[in-house]
């Protein structure tokens, strides 16, 4: 067996059982491959078959990422978008997979002010829920959409 049909096959191997361990980009498949040693022509021919056999895909990748970041974490769609391009997804895509309706984004991070409990009839309350959201990565105004929400919401209750 030919030296390079060798690494090649490891190289393979190495990747997939690397993607069933965590899913991972092109881009960070890449930087594994090659911090492990393994030639550039050789991690081209790697990420060529894992993407032709469906084991890597970046818009799939995109997709689940940005629903797990939205429900479990509770991030908005420009810390979403960010995060992506930062593992190495195109600003497109990365766009595409974060965005949601304005409607959805704002019901969520009303539900994340409601669930934190900040006594919203404060100032310092309503400055800690608009803190939590921008950090979170809610754009401004629909953050201050969400508080105004969620204080209204929470003065009508009592």
């Amino acid at each position: 067996m030919d030296p390079g049909d060798r690494q090649l096959g490891e190289a393979l191997g190495d990747a997939l059982a690397a993607l069933r361990r965590r899913e991972r980009t092109a881009a960070e498949l890449h930087g594994w491959l090659r911090g492990r040693g393994v030639a550039e022509e050789a991690v081209e021919e790697v990420l060529a078959e894992l993407v032709e056999i469906g084991e890597l895909d970046d818009e799939r990748f995109a997709f689940a990422y940005a629903a797990d970041k939205r429900e479990l974490a509770g991030w908005g769609a420009h810390r979403i978008a960010a995060a992506l391009r930062e593992r190495g997804i195109g600003a497109a895509l990365a766009e595409r997979a974060a965005e949601e309706s304005r409607e959805d984004e704002l019901r969520r991070a009303v539900g994340l002010v409601r669930r934190r409990g900040e006594n919203l009839e404060d100032e310092r309350g309503c400055a800690r829920s608009l803190a939590l959201l921008t950090r979170r990565g809610y754009e401004h105004e629909l953050a201050y959409e969400a508080v105004r929400r969620a204080r209204g919401e929470a003065s009508g209750a009592a």
